[in-house]
């Protein structure tokens, strides 16, 4: 027992001075991934940014990184997070770099965007060795437990998760923001150049989004599908709320089995739904029109609000609305008055995500909508989708589409932190 609290104590332990043990030898493998992770994310972006062709080199950046970790993880958990060691390890780093490449660390040569490239330089010095030293986290320079080797491997995994998620959130909305700030002989002399010329002015930089506008109703658009989107959450709430807290609360013939088959819609494909709705709703008189998309949308929508919504309800105290009962409250006054207070973050939770839904749905309104003057956003995005429309204005539909969503989701985001309903119990 001695001997192993002996062991860990030593792991636990700042280390002083260099050692290149097992811990510096795990440090530089890491630094050498994050300097190639980060050099072809800063890279392309660099590319991106300015329209010249950069070529990350990945290979001299992991062979910098290497030597950088390998700086961090001898100098021990204590000293590789004091400022002066990451900017000893950032100056390796850039030193390395530019030997490795013949000072052109992105592949591009010295009178190519000069003050991008530095500040490209600097950002990827930064995020590397942040990045490492996070990384490594309290490895010691010499012998490493595997628990230490552990926590490192998850610290590494953790790391690159966020930088692919980021790249696969953030690359697509750049390119689409950037593609519908540019005029067709920009797009048409470099397609991949992304860079903004800032000296045509605002007129110029958002003439795509004023033509989208003026041109192809795109207003009539937005306010069709808010109409409709907005109608959908009200209708699914209407027939989701009641039918949630009945199978939470009541008890009738037949309630588990219905609990059960709440889902069962999700069973069958859209695709194989939507051509009998086409036939049915072509004889009823509903094709090309909103009421359809209202019939639809809800019955699509329900059953996953009425799931999610029961769930919600069967973990509120029961105790809450007994107590209302006892004071004279009816069952619809018990929900209105204690239930919907204290389900305000599921029913956020429910309105957000059936709005998306409707909003974002284009199966049924591209089957079922002919008019233009009643078509959603998604149809009316799809429509811009033809050899005769600039690339930019479906770039800048695409843009118009998704940035209603993320505002009402920022709106909402406060409610669905956590739940209303913590200590109003005590046992």
């Amino acid at each position: 027992m001695a001997t192993m609290d002996t062991t860990v104590a030593r792991n636990l332990e700042p280390q002083a001075g260099f050692d290149f043990g097992l811990g510096t030898l795990i440090s530089a493998g890491i630094g050498a991934l994050a300097g190639a992770v980060v050099m072809i994310v800063v890279g392309v972006t660099l590319g991106l940014v300015t329209g010249e062709f950069a070529a990350p080199p990945a290979g001299a950046a992991a062979l910098a990184g290497l030597l950088a970790g390998a700086y961090l993880g001898s100098v021990g958990p204590v000293s590789r997070q004091t400022r002066r060691a990451q900017l000893i390890a950032g100056a390796l780093l850039v030193v390395i770099l530019a030997l490795a490449t013949f000072a052109a660390p992105f592949g591009l040569g010295l009178d190519q965007a000069p003050v991008a490239q530095l500040v490209a330089l600097a950002i990827f010095a930064s995020l590397t060795i942040v990045g490492t030293a996070l990384m490594i986290g309290d490895i010691p320079s010499g012998a490493v437990s595997r628990y230490k080797r552990e926590e490192a491997f998850i610290r590494v995994m953790k790391g690159l998760g966020y930088v692919i998620f980021t790249v696969m959130v953030a690359l697509p909305f750049y390119v689409m923001v950037m593609t519908s700030l540019k005029n067709q002989s920009e797009l048409l002399a470099n397609p991949l150049d992304l860079s903004i010329d800032l000296s045509q002015g605002a007129a110029g930089l958002f003439s795509s989004y004023y033509e989208l506008f003026t041109q192809f109703n795109f207003g009539r658009y937005l306010l069709v599908s808010f109409i409709v989107s907005t109608l959908t959450v009200i209708l699914t709430l209407a027939f989701s709320i009641p039918g949630a807290y009945a199978v939470a609360r009541l008890r009738f013939k037949g309630r588990q089995a219905f609990a059960r088959s709440i889902l069962l819609i999700y069973m069958v494909p859209a695709i194989v739904l939507v051509i009998p709705l086409y036939a049915v709703f072509s004889q009823l008189g509903l094709r090309n029109s909103l009421l359809g998309l209202l019939i639809v949308y809800p019955a699509t929508t329900v059953p996953v609000a009425l799931y999610m919504l029961k769930g919600y309800f069967e973990g509120l105290p029961a105790e809450l609305e007994e107590a209302g009962l006892m004071d004279g409250l009816s069952r619809f006054g018990v929900i209105v008055k204690i239930t919907l207070p204290l389900a305000l973050p599921a029913i956020a939770s429910v309105s957000l995500y059936v709005f998306m839904i409707a909003w974002n749905e284009f199966l049924f309104a591209f089957m079922f909508l002919d008019d233009p003057s009643i078509f959603t956003l998604s149809r009316g995005v799809v429509s811009l989708n033809s050899s005769e429309v600039p690339r930019q204005h479906l770039m800048a539909g695409a843009v118009v589409a998704t940035v209603p969503v993320l505002v009402v989701f920022l709106w909402l985001e406060r409610f669905l932190v956590a739940g209303l309903t913590a200590g109003s119990v005590k046992g």
